[in-house]
């Protein structure tokens, strides 16, 4: 090599010989770890929730109607104790749910009150529940008359708690209580005769017939009169007459009390029992799940789920007439303004 050719450039290389280079691209993205990955899931996590909690701020839940559990009322010093008592039970089943007491009559505070004080609570909902067992006066036309007169409410009329098999259990839980059935005399053949209210509403004697085969059913075959404290057939004398001419020992019968609080109409048939006496059902665990019962069946007949019986949920501004057992309620609705 001269010295001239040595101290020229060099060629460039052609494009057929030449290295490719690549052409500009972004930086690769760099590797994203174990923690940063769960950083950046937690973050998102973290945005959803807060946009759910706004969202759930925005729109509350709507509280559920009120239940009013509607009993008769008494001047016994034991009555108004008894019924607390088994609302006490009812919330302690289910806290969250607003449970109020109102009375027909004689007792404090009236349904009437009750409905009032609602409206400042800024509760605008109710479920009426009866503390009575079958379809009376009071249900079928005292319930919707005192809604009627509460134009800031929308409610609905449960059934009354009788028939039921929830009734029988409570019933039967009494009966036990109260020793029966005892060592049979020698006759060997207990028999109950199931005292109420009594009605001169042909449908409430037949409610009561009713819960009396249900009570029967649930003790084994146990024989089972309905009798009634007033305006019905037959007494309390009447039905331990009828079982002691069917062979029963007088001392084998025992009273049950299809009452929900002492009372005259309690006091005076427990007297007349030959055998043992039960007790009103007052807060026995099977009648608060009973009222609850009625309650939400009253609501899913409202919203047309599937009912128990053949009566649908109407918007009737007052009804005259309540379901029997396991049967849909009749709705009383607020007026359109």
């Amino acid at each position: 090599m001269t010295a001239s050719t040595a101290n020229q450039p060099a060629p460039e290389p052609s494009p057929a010989t030449s290295p490719q280079v690549p052409g500009p691209h972004p930086a690769p993205c760099a590797p994203v770890g174990a923690a940063g990955l769960a950083a950046e899931i937690t973050a998102e996590l973290s945005n959803r929730l807060r946009t759910v909690r706004l969202h759930a701020r925005r729109r509350p839940a709507a509280p559920p109607p009120a239940l009013v559990a509607v009993a008769h009322g008494s001047r016994h010093p034991g009555a108004a104790p008894t019924v607390r008592a088994l609302l006490a039970e009812i919330r302690a089943l289910r806290p969250d749910l607003p449970v109020r007491l109102g009375h027909i009559e004689l007792d404090r505070p009236l349904l009437a009150d009750t409905l009032a004080g609602l409206r400042d609570e800024g509760i605008g909902e109710v479920v009426l529940v009866p503390l009575l067992f079958g379809r009376g006066h009071h249900v079928t036309h005292d319930l919707p008359a005192a809604l009627a007169a509460a134009p800031h409410l929308s409610g609905l009329i449960a059934a009354p708690l009788g028939p039921h098999a929830l009734l029988a259990e409570a019933l039967h839980g009494r009966l036990q209580e109260a020793g029966f059935p005892a060592r049979p005399h020698d006759t060997g053949r207990p028999a109950v005769v199931l005292a109420a209210a009594g009605s001169r509403a042909p449908r409430s004697a037949l409610d009561t017939a009713r819960t009396a085969d249900l009570l029967s059913a649930r003790l084994g075959g146990v024989p089972v009169l309905p009798a009634f404290a007033s305006a019905a057939a037959p007494t309390v004398p009447d039905a331990v007459r009828a079982l002691a001419d069917r062979g029963h020992h007088p001392r084998d019968i025992a009273v049950a009390a299809c009452f929900a609080a002492p009372g005259r109409f309690a006091d005076r048939c427990a007297a007349l029992a030959p055998g043992p006496a039960a007790a009103p059902l007052g807060d026995h665990p099977a009648l608060a799940r009973l009222v609850l019962h009625r309650y939400d069946q009253a609501l899913r007949a409202r919203t047309g789920s599937r009912t128990e019986g053949p009566w649908p949920a109407r918007r009737t501004r007052v009804t005259a007439g309540t379901a029997p057992s396991g049967t849909a309620p009749r709705r009383v609705a607020a007026p359109s303004r």
